[in-house]
């Protein structure tokens, strides 16, 4: 999900994105797609909106940005030497510039897997989360959706988890209490999409609310690091870990 405004990051979302954020020279959404490359996760679908041409230009320069190359401009000819290439399949799809996160998913139907899982997350989190476990909990629940739960205060949708870790209620925070949140890094199975019904959905509210209320919602707790960059400080914060080599997400180093 890399379409958003990101307004409460202004200071650097005028220029650019939320996802291109960068991170110790690289942007977030960088960062957040190697954690999925680590466990073998390589395909990629982005929905973007805001700025997206930055997104575009990124991953089309991106051969060239880790290659050695000599250019003969007498000959109009390049020669690559030495390159690191990712083994990614990264689809960018334009989700539109006002549509909301249900509208995004909603958009790259045709995209996703008919017949399987896909996952889901935000473009501004990241996590020592392990997808594996958290694919092979969704798969042992046989319900529709699952929602890596972060226990952490903040300014989040807040979750009722029972003792079987279904979900009972899904809802919007309005204060600053205790609980367990979403932090993103979801598992979501083709029929939540029946839940999303266009570009004014906001897949927080009604989706992920209904599929509460049906019993369809499953929680799977991370007791690890988590962290969003919902802020200039929360970018600072990240990185101060990634130059003092401490940060928890760098999971494929």
């Amino acid at each position: 999900m890399a379409g958003g405004f990101g307004t409460r990051i202004s200071e650097e979302s005028h220029l650019r994105p939320k996802p291109m954020i960068e991170i110790g020279e690289k942007p977030i959404l960088w960062h957040i797609m190697k954690i999925y490359s680590h466990y073998g996760f390589n395909e990629f679908i982005i929905c973007l909106g805001y700025k997206s041409h930055m997104i575009k230009e990124f991953f089309a320069d991106y051969y060239l940005h880790t290659s050695d190359v000599t250019f003969d401009l007498s000959n109009n000819n390049m020669e690559v030497h030495n390159n690191y290439s990712e083994p990614w399949k990264v689809t960018l799809v334009d989700t539109g510039l006002n549509t909301l996160t249900g509208g995004r998913i909603k958009r790259i139907s045709d995209y996703l897997p008919k017949d399987e899982p896909f996952m889901l997350t935000y473009g501004d989190g990241v996590s020592n989360i392990n997808l594996k476990e958290l694919l092979e909990f969704h798969k042992s629940h046989g319900k529709l959706a699952t929602i890596s739960a972060i226990n952490l205060a903040g300014r989040f949708g807040v979750l009722d988890i029972d003792d079987s870790q279904k979900i009972s209620t899904f809802a919007e925070k309005t204060k600053e209490d205790g609980g367990w949140i979403n932090g993103g890094f979801m598992v979501m199975e083709p029929e939540v999409l029946n839940y999303i019904e266009g570009d004014e959905t906001i897949f927080e509210r009604d989706p992920l609310e209904n599929l509460a209320k049906d019993g369809e919602l499953m929680a799977y707790k991370h007791h690890g690091y988590w962290q969003c960059m919902d802020t200039k400080r929360d970018h600072d914060l990240l990185e101060k870990l990634w130059d003092e080599d401490n940060a928890p997400w760098y999971i494929w180093k």
